[in-house]
């Protein structure tokens, strides 16, 4: 049984104890949260135990592992007080808005970075997955093109926009990670920006882009991002190659059609937000972290992965700010 602690008590904090709760191999044994009684509600809730301060999830010895669900700018310092404290680390994405403190945080964790994941989930959705899985076995030869959209069903509240870090880094850093997952190593970025809702654009961001990724393979992938859309949570995934097409579709709340006099193959709308789409990517992706500690093994995707994944982030923003595409050194994927 692998014992774990969260820290931050938050939605997300929230969504990570229940699915460490209901796990067969683990155990929650301790919740963090400095803000009002969020801990103490949580933990009540799962049969946890409240720490009133950070350094005493470290330093409990009834801990094995510790997922960092605070705030980003908290990140870094909850990961590497963890590691240092010997214990291994699920850390929500992005690691830090900042490139230079993602590289000080590698440095300060050096020859322990293989105990910390980075929760870039939508690797272990079932049917993102099975998309992987198939390319990698050559069922449509060489991957040549690669189309991801993702939009939300509307922005998040103004005050979140405002230090989100951007479209980029907030949002589509999810779907530049599915990229290189898929693609390998990405050689040139360039994104352009939209400023369609004034309430977005007032706090600072871009309420949609459209990102393309040449790969060193040759191959390329779009990215097509909106913070709204009517339908609901828009999330599809096409893989091309010269043998064929595989496509992950978006889910609904059943699988049930109509057809009538008037429509044909008609279907419920999409599902309303991530939580539901990617509560089987949460519970795999804590199955994979759950494992990587009891065997001894290093998680992925890694704290490089998560690295990454910001680099292409922060070109894409420099691409959609300048208008020009931004080539880059090509970074292996382990």
């Amino acid at each position: 049984m692998v014992r774990i602690a969260v820290i931050g008590a938050g939605r997300i904090g929230a969504v990570h104890a229940a699915t460490v709760a209901r796990h067969p191999r683990a155990e929650l044994r301790v919740v963090h949260d400095p803000v009002g009684d969020a801990a103490a509600r949580l933990a009540a809730l799962h049969g946890a135990r409240v720490a009133a301060d950070v350094s005493d999830v470290h330093a409990a010895e009834d801990v094995d592992a510790v997922i960092v669900a605070s705030p980003t700018p908290l990140h870094v310092e909850h990961v590497v007080g963890a590691v240092r404290a010997g214990k291994a680390v699920l850390c929500e994405k992005p690691v830090d808005l900042d490139l230079a403190r993602v590289d000080a945080c590698l440095a300060a964790v050096a020859g322990q970075e293989h105990r910390v994941m980075v929760g870039f989930n939508r690797r272990f959705d079932p049917t993102f997955a099975e998309v992987h899985a198939r390319v990698a076995a050559g069922e449509i030869g060489p991957l040549e093109q690669l189309t991801i959209i993702s939009r939300d069903p509307a922005p998040p509240p103004v005050g979140y926009l405002a230090q989100s870090g951007g479209i980029f880094r907030d949002m589509t850093i999810h779907d530049l990670d599915t990229a290189r997952f898929f693609l390998g190593e990405i050689v040139e970025v360039h994104a352009v920006g939209q400023r369609l809702d004034p309430v977005v654009v007032a706090a600072g961001d871009l309420d949609g882009a459209v990102t393309t990724l040449v790969a060193a393979s040759g191959a390329v992938a779009t990215i097509v991002n909106s913070r709204h859309c009517a339908t609901g949570y828009d999330q599809r995934l096409e893989a091309f190659g010269p043998r064929g097409t595989l496509e992950a579709l978006n889910h609904t709340a059943t699988a049930v059609r109509s057809s009538t006099a008037t429509t044909s193959g008609a279907a419920g709308r999409y599902l309303d937000f991530f939580l539901q789409r990617y509560a089987e990517a949460y519970t795999r992706e804590l199955d994979h972290f759950v494992d990587a500690v009891r065997e001894g093994r290093a998680p992925s995707p890694s704290l490089a992965d998560g690295r990454a994944a910001l680099v292409l982030a922060d070109a894409a923003t420099r691409s959609a700010t300048t208008g020009q595409r931004v080539a880059l050194s090509p970074v292996p994927v382990p």
